[in-house]
């Protein structure tokens, strides 16, 4: 039978992870209790959910939630309009990851404009508001403090007007708790704008536009924090035969761009662009690439459940099915 690797990491991946030798047969088939009356878990699917990179035309929705836990949510958004108020979270950092269209991100630390593949990053207590032009992005919400500490391509600076066509006005300011959540407004005010962007003339500290730049089969941590951390990571031509199992840590990717085969003994998911799937702790997976793939890769001590409606689940295949595909995968093109 096969032999492949697994990595067997351990959360906040400060150590070389040990490397076990497996029978691949093995690792991806159900165990097989030995005493009359034992029993484990049902072994569950992986969730998966996908939109579409692009724009999607379409009346006004509010945030999806994805995943949640009690400590962190990520959601998935897009907009043609300006956020209707400034919101100050009271217990979390808010991240996001810009993935397509153009998007003014006001805040008291200063204004920058996001744009496809953008990362930044709004520190707890910080007063922000949106302004989209056919943009989705992916949002996290994660208790703070965490660090940047992916590379920095811009900064945020005082922009007054912060884009073309502004003018000075009340605004309505919203601040929440519960990890950003639903029904946890704690104090609705009005505002004045001009204020609450001059205040970044007092403020030392910048946002960080960071980048998904990653170098060959590495993944590049770009926020850490004592429970979570999000990072880009690269697989080019991969055969999958290197397992990697988190000991201590969910997982939720979001692949940016190329397609890979994720194979685990909970299911395999064609991973394409747009595409999320959850990896519960302890859950060993592969992933098969020819050429390049990309994705983000969010891992959390917490326990995170999917949440969304319309999530599906991963496909049962057998060895053969994955050897087929690895095949097919690596197949020399007929001159």
């Amino acid at each position: 039978m096969p032999t492949v690797t697994e990595l067997f990491a351990t959360f906040p991946f400060d150590h070389p992870p040990r490397r076990l030798l497996r029978d691949e047969l093995a690792l991806l088939s159900p165990a097989v209790p030995k005493v009359p009356g034992v029993s484990w878990d049902p072994i569950p699917p992986l969730k998966v959910v996908h939109f579409d990179q692009d724009y999607q035309e379409g009346a006004f929705i509010p945030p999806r939630i994805l995943w949640e836990g009690d400590t962190g949510r990520i959601e998935w958004m897009q907009m043609n309009f300006r956020q209707p108020m400034y919101h100050r979270n009271l217990d979390v950092d808010e991240m996001s990851y810009q993935i397509r269209g153009g998007r003014t991100l006001m805040t008291e630390l200063g204004t920058v404009e996001l744009e496809g593949g953008d990362l930044v990053r709004i520190p707890c207590g910080v007063a922000h508001d949106n302004f989209g032009r056919k943009a989705s992005h992916i949002l996290w919400y994660f208790p703070t403090p965490l660090r940047d500490v992916g590379e920095v391509v811009r900064t945020s600076e005082v922009l007054i007007p912060p884009f073309e066509g502004w003018e000075a006005a009340t605004v309505n300011e919203v601040h929440t708790d519960c990890l950003g959540g639903r029904h946890c407004d704690r104090a609705v005010q009005l505002s004045d704008e001009r204020l609450i962007l001059e205040q970044a003339h007092q403020e030392d500290e910048r946002l960080q536009v960071l980048s998904t730049k990653v170098d060959e089969n590495q993944t590049q941590w770009i926020w850490q924090g004592a429970q979570h951390a999000v990072g880009v990571t690269d697989i080019t031509d991969s055969d999958g035969r290197e397992y990697l199992r988190r000991r201590n840590a969910d997982e939720v990717q979001y692949q940016i761009e190329g397609t890979r085969l994720l194979v685990s003994a909970n299911g395999v998911v064609e991973m394409t662009p747009g595409t999320f799937v959850h990896i519960p702790v302890g859950v060993a997976y592969a992933s098969i690439v020819a050429g390049s793939s990309r994705h983000l890769s969010t891992v959390t001590t917490g326990k995170l459940d999917c949440v969304w409606e319309a999530a599906t689940e991963s496909s049962r295949w057998n060895l053969e099915d994955i050897e087929a595909y690895r095949a097919r995968a690596f197949a020399k093109p007929v001159s």
